[in-house]
């Protein structure tokens, strides 16, 4: 498991502190009370008591009891958004490898920003140039359960607007010809040279004029393509996880 949060131990910290305190108080806050009394300094006198600390009255348990409370809802709040943070990021990450992407250490430190993107320039539309072109490997098609991690990358697509993803190293983006038959859907990369592996993926959208249907997803020579399905770690996956180093 990847954790791209540097405040992790301090994060850690606070809870404990915060489980040390609130934990108590809920159980018993006259407890907690007296405790924290036998750290006031006392008078010093010949023959004096020691006073004891004053019993809290119902609102005053009340009050303190729900200082705990908030207190406790604070610490899982944190460690939520921690857990929000690392499923974000391992999501962006799976889904760049799952395309092509290669790990490098300056990309992988924000990968929703620099591993993944949506397509900044060329739609899919258009005439075939070259006098020869490329095979595209995958498509990944969005319908049902809709692919979390397209939330966070950097000019994402919307759902509406998007039926279809192909995924191709950031520096092919504008070569992707897609075109959408009645018996097939054509996809290739227009280019003389294969596209080079890169650490990053450029995600083109495509919205489909009519449903799928029978129509298979093809790439030059008519050679099916694969699909691929990336998404992100459930949240209870992520806690384990994080929790077991793995």
């Amino acid at each position: 498991m990847r954790n791209y949060w540097t405040l992790l131990p301090a994060i850690a910290v606070c809870v404990v502190l915060i489980a040390i305190y609130a934990i108590p108080t809920l159980i018993n806050p006259q407890w907690t009370s007296n405790v924290l009394g036998l750290f006031r300094q006392q008078p010093a006198g010949d023959g004096g008591t020691v006073e004891e600390p004053a019993r809290l009255g119902r609102q005053q348990l009340q009050s303190r009891r729900m200082l705990a409370g908030a207190l406790i809802l604070g610490a899982l709040a944190l460690i939520g958004f921690n857990v929000s943070l690392n499923r974000e990021a391992n999501g962006c990450y799976l889904a760049a490898k799952a395309w092509g992407a290669f790990d490098d250490k300056t990309q992988t430190a924000d990968p929703c920003i620099d591993m993944i993107y949506g397509n900044f320039i060329g739609d899919g539309t258009g005439k075939v140039l070259e006098k020869t072109q490329q095979p595209l490997p995958a498509y990944q098609l969005v319908h049902g359960k809709k692919p979390k991690y397209l939330k966070w990358i950097q000019n994402r697509p919307s759902y509406d607007e998007t039926d279809l993803l192909i995924g191709v190293p950031g520096s092919c983006g504008s070569d992707v010809n897609v075109a959408q038959e009645d018996t097939k859907i054509v996809v290739l990369l227009d280019s003389v040279e294969p596209c080079p592996a890169e650490n990053d993926i450029s995600l083109l959208n495509i919205k489909l004029k009519k449903p799928l249907g029978d129509r298979k997803i093809v790439t030059i020579d008519d050679k099916p393509m694969r699909e691929i399905n990336p998404d992100m770690d459930s949240w209870w996956t992520v806690v384990k996880k994080l929790a077991t180093g793995g």
